[in-house]
C-alpha cells in the first residue's frame, strides 16, 4: 500500500478543552474543520499514522525517529494532567523509514532522544485522532535544520518505506503557520505573517506542494511559523500522487495563523514530482548568480573550492583582477549561504595580508572550514553555495548608538580585549538596538560592562 493520505493541523493546546476551559470557543472553527478531518482520516482506516512535529526532538543535522515501543504524554504542562495519552510506535516501519533514509544519503535515526515524552505537537493532533475513533499505532518523527529538499527527500523515504512493508499509512503534518499576526498576539505582529499566512494556505487549497518548498526562507523568518517543514516532508511523502485538497479552515484570531487542510490521493502523477521541479528550478537560478558574480565574488569561490577539492590553499592569484583588489590592502568578510540559510561567515575587521585579493583567499577558506557555528564545506554542497563580500573601510570611534545606521554602518563593541563586530544591512537586524546586542554577545560581554563603539562602512560585493 502507498499513502492513502494526508492532513495538516495545527498544535494550539487551547483546543483541548481540558486546557481551554472555554476559551477554546475563540477558535471553534479550527475545532469544527480539526473533527471534520479526523473524520476522514477515520474513513481511511489507517494502520498507522505517520506524524511530523515541529516540537518533537529537533537537530540541525538530523532528522530523530522516536525510538522504543511507544510513549505516553499529557496536557500537565498546560493545566490538564487528567488529559493523558499511551501511544504504541510501529517499529518495523520506523525501521524500514531508516534503512531507506540511509540508502538516500540523509541523517536518520533514533538517535540523541532528549524528551520521551509525547511533545503538545503531537498530542493535539491525536487528541482528536482517538476522539473520531482513530486509536493505531504511529511513527513520531521531528523536523531539521536540513533543506527544504532534503525534508521532501525524507518524505519520499517514508513513503518507500510504507509501500514496502505494505501499511495503511496516513500522514500527519502538525504545524502552526505564523505566529506574528496580531499586536495583541503572544510573539507581535509583523507584515511577513499574514503574508507567509496568505501564500501557505493558498498552496494548501490547491494541493501546490511545489510552494511550500520555493517559499522565500527570509519571509520565513520574519513571519515566525513553525509547520512548514512538517509540510514538506509531508509533499515528499505525497511525492508523484495526485490529490484531493481541501483546505476546511484557517483562523488566526490568537495572533497565531492556523489552518486545517487535507489532502485524499486519488491516483499517480508524475506531473507531481515536486522535488524535482525544485531542484531544477534551484540550479537555474544559482546558475544564473553565478554566471553574474563580479570578481571579488569569483576570487572567494575559486579559493573556497580549490581547498574543499584538494585540501590546499590557492597559492597564486588569477590574472586580471582589479587594481582595487590587489593595490590596496583591507579588512574583509566572506560569507556563505546555502539556500537561504547562513553557512558561514569569516572576516578580519583590518588588513592582515597584502591586498584585499588575498584577504578574501585566506577569509573563504576559513568560512567553510574555521566557523565554529557550522561542520566543514563538503564537496556536495559546493553547487549549492551563494557567496557575498564585503570588504571593510576604516573604523571610527563614535560616542553615542544615534550615530549609527544599521543599514549604512557596521558595528564593533569593544570592552578590554574582547570585541565583537556585526556588518550592516543583515536580514533581521531591524535596529541599532538589535545591532549592538548582537555584536556585543559575539564579544562575550555583558549589557552591565562599559564598552565602547566602532562603526564602518562596507562595500558589499555579491
Amino acid at each position: 500500500m502507498s499513502i492513502l493520505g494526508a492532513v495538516i493541523v495545527p498544535h494550539p493546546p487551547l483546543i483541548i478543552p481540558a486546557v481551554g476551559r472555554g476559551r477554546e470557543q475563540e477558535v471553534q472553527a479550527t475545532i469544527d474543520a480539526y473533527r471534520a478531518a479526523a473524520k476522514q482520516v477515520a474513513d481511511w482506516e489507517p494502520e498507522v499514522l505517520i506524524v511530523t512535529s515541529p516540537h518533537q526532538v529537533m537537530y540541525a543535522d538530523y532528522f530523530h525517529i522516536s525510538p522504543g515501543r511507544g510513549a505516553t504524554g499529557d496536557m500537565s504542562a498546560f493545566g490538564a494532567s487528567e488529559t493523558k495519552m499511551v501511544v504504541e510506535y510501529d517499529a518495523p516501519l520506523r525501521d524500514e523509514i531508516i534503512r531507506c533514509g540511509e540508502a538516500a544519503g540523509l541523517q536518520v535515526g533514533t538517535l540523541g532522544q532528549r524528551d520521551p515524552y509525547l511533545d503538545h505537537g503531537t498530542f493535539v493532533p491525536l487528541y482528536f485522532m482517538r476522539e473520531a475513533g482513530v486509536d493505531c499505532p504511529i511513527l513520531r518523527i521531528g523536523l531539521s535544520g536540513f533543506s527544504p529538499l532534503d525534508h521532501y527527500r525524507l518524505g519520499q523515504c517514508i513513503a518507500q518505506a510504507v509501500e514496502n512493508l505494505g501499511r495503511r499509512a496516513v500522514f500527519v503534518a502538525s504545524g502552526d503557520l505564523s505566529h506574528k499576526l496580531k499586536d495583541d498576539g503572544p510573539y507581535g505582529f509583523a507584515p511577513e505573517g499574514p503574508e507567509f499566512d496568505r501564500q501557505v494556505t493558498e498552496a494548501m487549497a490547491a494541493g501546490d506542494f511545489l510552494r511550500f518548498l520555493t517559499i522565500d526562507p527570509v519571509l520565513c523568518d520574519q513571519a515566525a511559523e513553525c509547520g512548514l517543514r512538517s509540510f514538506q516532508i509531508m509533499a515528499g511523502a505525497l511525492d508523484g500522487q495526485a490529490v484531493e485538497a481541501k483546505l476546511f479552515s484557517y483562523e488566526g484570531v490568537t495572533g497565531v495563523g492556523y489552518g486545517v487542510a487535507i489532502f485524499a490521493v486519488t491516483g499517480p502523477d508524475d506531473d507531481r514530482r515536486f522535488g524535482e521541479q525544485c531542484a531544477e528550478l534551484e540550479r537555474a537560478r544559482l546558475a544564473e548568480k553565478k554566471a553574474s558574480e563580479d570578481p571579488w565574488v569569483k576570487l572567494a569561490r575559486l579559493s573556497l573550492e580549490t581547498f574543499v577539492k584538494t585540501g590546499e590553499r590557492l597559492d597564486q592569484l588569477p590574472k586580471g583582477l582589479p587594481d582595487e583588489m590587489t593595490g590596496q590592502a583591507a579588512g574583509a568578510f566572506v560569507s556563505l549561504h546555502a539556500r537561504g540559510q547562513l553557512r558561514g561567515c569569516i572576516g578580519t575587521t583590518g588588513p592582515t595580508t597584502e591586498s584585499v585579493a588575498w584577504e578574501i583567499v585566506q577569509n573563504a577558506v576559513s568560512a567553510c572550514a574555521r566557523d565554529p557555528r557550522f561542520p566543514p564545506v563538503t564537496i556536495s554542497e559546493l553547487d549549492s553555495l551563494e557567496y557575498s563580500v564585503d570588504v571593510l573601510g576604516q573604523p571610527e570611534p563614535i560616542v553615542s548608538p544615534a550615530e549609527l545606521d544599521v543599514k549604512k554602518y557596521g558595528v564593533i563593541v569593544s570592552c578590554g580585549g574582547r570585541r565583537g563586530l556585526l556588518l550592516p544591512d543583515l536580514e533581521g537586524v531591524d535596529t541599532v538596538e538589535q545591532q549592538i546586542d548582537i555584536a556585543r554577545q559575539k564579544g562575550g560581554i555583558s549589557a552591565r560592562e562599559k564598552y565602547t563603539l566602532e562603526r564602518f562602512e562596507v562595500v558589499r560585493h555579491t
